[in-house]
Formats: structure tokens, C-alpha cells, sequence
């Protein structure tokens, strides 16, 4: 076993059991594993057992790639061939990914985009200012969930909440199981409830909009000013992209904490099982509908819109389930529709070469 497969090695940085199964064929072969700490444009920083190496993928790795996906992202490990004397080192595989939280990719392409790879806790970090948003945060709980990671709700600012126990309430109605931490991380408090979540070998990851107080919560956890700190507008509370690019970050505790830019959008890339999750309450309800194929409208016995009539169910968190519902549901039409089309193209690029190839004899 190389090195950097050693679990005593890479434990810091959060190498387990999961890894080690998947890579030791890599092992046997003389690869070493490293674990992608930065994505640039066409190359990666490493984290590896000798510690930060620039790493590109081979020609082989690109040309089979069908999509973004599958290459590295940020969280990722990989075997790589290092070249230390360049104090660099070549990837040629992508090891299967624990957990993933992903969105639609910006933009009108159909496609998904890993947005953190390899996430034990996901922090979905919340400004209590101008720019808090309940809705998003049910977007954000919907994919968190789906990742495979445990979300935890941070509220961030509270002391420019002006009511502190409403909000609680009504977070704790979407939020339904999910740890919630309260905090003014400029204020150093409560940033240190943190920890038990990135404890050694742990990797946790920040996301939220821009200016919610991602910055400011690694430099408190970090003990230092290392992430640049910017203030936001004053008119919407909304920050101005202070981090420009995803990266690991080491923890003075051992565990690993990723940095993410604010999204200004989040589409949803969903198979819809998150659904289950996020709204647990009303699925609860919906099997006590009379009807096993209740519509939820004007059927008989429908306990949803009875706990709708009496208030039980909020109808904002209902009108919410089934605009998420209709998205997720055109999202994946639309995909289905971008795969048919894409493998008729490769059928025809198939043809066609086989017409050339027959031709020539």
C-alpha cells in the first residue's frame, strides 16, 4: 500500500474505510490518493501526504469524460502519479463519491454541477438580516438532504434579529429534525457549536448566499483573518462574492471545512427524494388520505386539505411542496429530453462513421 493510501496519513483529511475499499485496486498499481483542495480553470490543488501539489488530469481522464461530473471537484479524491520534484502530480482516476450536494447547472444547459463532493455536514447558512429567506432555505434543505450529508441550519447575525423566537419557530417548521445553531459570528458567539460537527477526519461545508457570513465564521473557527471579510449592501443585506472559488480548508480540531461561494441562484437538480425529507409533514399527512391516489383537491377524506382548513398545515409550506414538486418534475423532463437527444447524436456520429469505414472497402 502507498503512503498516501495509509489511513494514519490522510486521516486528517478525512480518508476512511469507504475510500480505501474503492482505491485499493489503485493501490496495487503504485497510485498514491490525494484529495482535490481547490478547482482552477483546467487544473487542481492537491492535499496529499506530501503535503499541497498541483494536479491535472491525463488526456485519457478528459476525452471520457461525458459531462462535468466526472471529473474532479472540489472534495473529491483521486488517484494520482505525483512528480514531486515539480512539486505537482497527474490524475488519472476519480474515486466513487461518498456524498454529493448538487444544483442544475447556472445557465440554460441541463446538467448537473457538484458543488461539494465527499460532505459530512453541510452548514446551510442563513443571514438574519435583509436577506433572510424561508423559501430558499427549503431549497437548500431539499438538495442537502438528496447529498447524502447531514444538513444543519446556522442562523447567522441574531443580534439584528429583532425577534429572535419567531424566527426560531418558524425555521424549526421547515427544518423539520435538522439541528439549528444561532450565532453572531462577528460578535464571536456560538461559532464554537460547531465543532463537534468537524471533529478529526471530518468534512464539513458552508453554503448560502453571498454576505450571510461565511468568511467571518472560518476566521473565528480558524482563530485567525485568513478569508477575506467585505460588508454587505446596505439596501438588501446582500454580500459581494468576497470568496471567489470553493476550497478545503484545514482546522486547527483536525476535520476539514469547506468554503463556498455565495450562489446567487440555486436550481434544483433533484430525483425528488429529498421531498420525502423536507417535507416529511405533509407526506405524513397525505398517507392518512382516504384515497391512495388522492390528488389532494376535493377528494373525500383528504387530510391534507383538512390540516389546510384548520390550520395545522401552513398554507405557505404546502404552496411551497408543489411549486419544489412542479420544478423538480420539469427539470426532469427536460433532462430526459437532453439525453434522447444526445444519444440520437451519438447514434448518427455511429452511423455515419460506419457508412465512411464501408465506403473505403
Amino acid at each position: 500500500m502507498s503512503e498516501s493510501a495509509n489511513p494514519q496519513a490522510l486521516a486528517a483529511l478525512g480518508w476512511n474505510d469507504f475510500f480505501a475499499e474503492h482505491f485499493a485496486p489503485f493501490a496495487l498499481e503504485g497510485y498514491e490518493a490525494g484529495r482535490v483542495a481547490i478547482q482552477h480553470k483546467g487544473a487542481y490543488t492537491l492535499l496529499t501526504a506530501h503535503g499541497e501539489l498541483r494536479g491535472e488530469v491525463t488526456g485519457k481522464m478528459l476525452y471520457f469524460a461525458d459531462s462535468p461530473q466526472d471529473l474532479p471537484a472540489v472534495g473529491d479524491w483521486v488517484a494520482i502519479r505525483p512528480r514531486l520534484e515539480e512539486s505537482a502530480a497527474t490524475i488519472h482516476a476519480l474515486l466513487p463519491r461518498k456524498s454529493k450536494f448538487v444544483r442544475k447547472a447556472p445557465g440554460e444547459r441541463v446538467e448537473e454541477q457538484v458543488v461539494a463532493a465527499n460532505i459530512d455536514n453541510v452548514f446551510l447558512v442563513s443571514g438574519l438580516d435583509g436577506d433572510y429567506n424561508l423559501k430558499r432555505l427549503e431549497r437548500y434543505l431539499l438538495l442537502a438532504w438528496e447529498s447524502g450529508a447531514n444538513p444543519i441550519v446556522i442562523l447567522n447575525k441574531i443580534d439584528l434579529c429583532a425577534d429572535l423566537p419567531g424566527l426560531l419557530q418558524e425555521v424549526e417548521s421547515v427544518a423539520l429534525g435538522v439541528p439549528i445553531l444561532m450565532m453572531s459570528a462577528l460578535g464571536k458567539e456560538g461559532v464554537e457549536a460547531m465543532r463537534p460537527y468537524l471533529s478529526h477526519g471530518k468534512t464539513g461545508a458552508l453554503l448560502g448566499s453571498s454576505g450571510v457570513g461565511k468568511s467571518t465564521i472560518i476566521n473565528q473557527l480558524l482563530g485567525e483573518e485568513r478569508q477575506r471579510v467585505k460588508e454587505v449592501r446596505a439596501n438588501d443585506s446582500r454580500g459581494r462574492h468576497t470568496t471567489t472559488y470553493r476550497e478545503l480548508i484545514l482546522l486547527p480540531t483536525g476535520g476539514v471545512l469547506m468554503d463556498t461561494p455565495g450562489m446567487r441562484e440555486l436550481q434544483l437538480w433533484s430525483s425528488g427524494e429529498g421531498l420525502g425529507d423536507t417535507f416529511e409533514d405533509i407526506l405524513a399527512l397525505a398517507g392518512q388520505c382516504r384515497f391512495r391516489d388522492c390528488q389532494h383537491q376535493a377528494e373525500p377524506g383528504c387530510a391534507v386539505q383538512a390540516a389546510l382548513e384548520d390550520s395545522t398545515l401552513d398554507s405557505r409550506r404546502y404552496e411551497s411542496y408543489l411549486k419544489l414538486q412542479k420544478e423538480i418534475a420539469y427539470q426532469n423532463r427536460k433532462g430526459d429530453l437532453m439525453a434522447e437527444l444526445k444519444l440520437k447524436e451519438q447514434w448518427k456520429k455511429i452511423h455515419a462513421a460506419h457508412k465512411r469505414s464501408y465506403r473505403k472497402k
